[in-house]
């Protein structure tokens, strides 16, 4: 499979979208290769089965544009960082060989989502020790590390290390969001109301995108932390 550029994991189908889609998108529009990895089916969801989660995954994705998608099948709400979970990502970074990996973010409301942060973030590593072995369609696999990991802002506020402008792929965010039809806001609906089901949920992530956006002076943004010190090789690029 040919190299790719970006890997987005995410504990739950959907929070890609909802707290890196529009970054993805930049990067997809400046010709990259992205990829997403979900790490469950968001079976415990209140609203939906795993039937939809899976449609509307898949719409999502083509909203977005992303040149593959994977779930891991991993157990919502009680998968472990554990050695078989950490392999089960090994493969897909050594598969697809992103140069950048976004994970949860390190702290969240959902305990997943601190969970598979860390998950993520150890099996990078693990991934580039080559007495670590695993295979892929029959062939061992070479070892392979990611340059960099960062973790997008999900629920709770964070303080971002750096933001990204995505203005101009607002509307197209907002569409990827809505393809969870069964997860986010429609008068129509009969299942259960839950914390992110209501209207004004989405007026909460497009503030969140403002408030990142306002210092650097643009509309919208997406903020990201790290885990070791950034660089930069020109000080009058930077916003």
């Amino acid at each position: 499979m040919e190299k790719f550029d970006i890997l987005a994991f995410a504990a739950h189908p959907d929070d890609v979208e909802l707290s890196a889609s529009g970054t993805l998108m930049k990067h997809i529009a400046d010709g990259k290769k992205v990829g997403i990895v979900d790490l469950t089916q968001g079976e415990l969801g209140s609203r939906g089965t795993i039937e939809t989660r899976y449609d509307e995954a898949a719409k999502a994705s083509i909203v977005m544009g992303v040149d593959a998608r994977v779930n891991l099948k991993m157990a919502d709400g009680f998968f472990e960082i554990n050695e078989a979970n950490k392999r089960l990502i090994v493969e897909q970074i050594r598969r697809f060989k992103p140069d950048v990996v976004l994970a949860n973010a390190m702290s969240d409301r959902h305990p997943d989502h601190g969970r598979g942060s860390q998950l993520v973030s150890e099996a990078c590593f693990l991934a580039g020790l080559r007495k670590v072995e695993t295979t892929w369609e029959g062939e061992k696999q070479k070892e392979y590390r990611p340059k960099a990991i960062y973790h997008y802002i999900q629920d709770r506020y964070i303080k971002p290390d750096f933001v990204i402008d995505v203005t101009p792929f607002i509307d197209r965010k907002l569409e990827a969001i809505m393809a969870y039809k069964t997860q986010f806001f429609d008068p129509e609906s009969k299942e259960p109301v839950t914390p992110i089901s209501g209207k004004d949920f989405m007026d909460f992530i497009k503030s969140r995108m403002r408030e990142f956006g306002r210092p650097i002076g643009v509309e919208y943004a997406e903020g990201f932390t790290v885990e070791r010190i950034l660089g930069v090789n020109d000080l009058l690029s930077l916003k």
